[in-house]
């Protein structure tokens, strides 16, 4: 039970707790601490099969791009320049997905709400914080709770199923990343699949593919349903992840009409928080920061999620 000086309460919402006043994992357990080092992965059924399908349905792209449309093709620089240029955008998108997915989004550590912790917060007689009494944690400004997480996250903007994890304060550059390169090798696959229906209709289908007619119109037809769908999707996804960002407003505060009571940072100001310093490439690229961690396993015993 927290001390007289201040009262706590089992609440969900407006917490007072800052970002700046976050849990010191430092002064944690050792294995909150030695879970830091690891990596994040939630075990949602639901979700690694809606990843396992984003992986799927970019490597048939991939596929039906290289050797349904460019190897036959008799240019070679064609074929050469767009087998790049899609490859490159195949390989940055996956890249953000599996950042996105491997990502801590700026998860609470359970059970922090003890006495020791309390204590260390040094809080003014009669402040009130707020514990999740869900995850028992002390719930930072901005953090809400995800039911399939099951983890308080900070500046939750949502959880997606198609990354197995919730879009967060410490992921949202990656799964921003992630909507750019999809959409854009989208657009790119369903030029491809235009020009290649018009060589294949003035071959007068003889010599366009190495498969069959019929084959060749099945697989371009699906990739331009693909296409259409995940462009769709992803500019949309991506559209409102920047208009949140430039507004400093994840997508539940929009919906639940929360009345702001951090200091906004707006536009640019934003987006350096978000993507880390000034303009730049730097800001493209999803392997910025990337390091390897250590292989292990550790099943917790009432916790979805594990680190490999």
């Amino acid at each position: 039970m927290p001390s007289s000086g201040h009262r706590l309460r089992d609440v969900e919402h407006h917490p007072l707790l800052t970002g700046d006043d976050s849990y010191d994992s430092a002064a944690s357990s050792p294995a909150e601490a030695d879970a830091a080092d690891r990596v994040w992965f939630i075990r949602d059924g639901c979700g690694m099969i809606c990843a396992v399908l984003t992986w799927l349905l970019v490597v048939y792209a991939d596929f039906v791009v290289t050797f349904v449309m460019l190897l036959p093709s008799k240019d070679f620089w064609y074929s050469v320049v767009n087998g790049v240029v899609f490859n490159c955008l195949a390989v940055l998108a996956l890249s953000s997905h599996l950042r996105t997915m491997l990502t801590d989004p700026g998860a609470v550590p359970k059970g922090n709400a003890t006495k020791e912790y309390m204590e260390s917060l040094q809080l003014k007689p009669g402040e009130v914080i707020y514990k999740c009494p869900k995850c028992c944690c002390v719930k930072p400004e901005r953090a809400h709770h995800c039911s399939i997480c099951k983890r308080c996250i900070r500046k939750m903007d949502h959880h997606c199923p198609w990354v197995n994890n919730c879009v967060g304060e410490k992921n949202q550059r990656f799964f921003v990343l992630f909507t750019m390169y999809i959409a854009l090798a989208s657009v790119h696959a369903l030029v491809l699949c235009g020009l290649q229906f018009i060589a294949c209709v003035l071959g007068q289908w003889t010599e366009c593919s190495d498969f069959s007619p019929p084959v060749t119109v099945i697989l371009l037809i699906f990739l331009c349903l693909e296409g259409l769908l995940f462009f769709t999707f992803t500019a949309v996804m991506f559209g409102t992840q920047i208009h949140s960002i430039c507004n400093d407003e994840t997508e539940i505060e929009r919906l639940k009409s929360e009345k702001p009571t951090w200091e906004r940072r707006l536009r640019w100001e934003g987006m350096k928080s978000v993507f880390g310093g000034p303009p730049s490439l730097l800001w493209m690229n999803p392997f910025v920061g990337f390091r390897f961690r250590r292989l292990q396993t550790r099943p917790r015993k009432g916790a979805p999620e594990f680190s490999v």
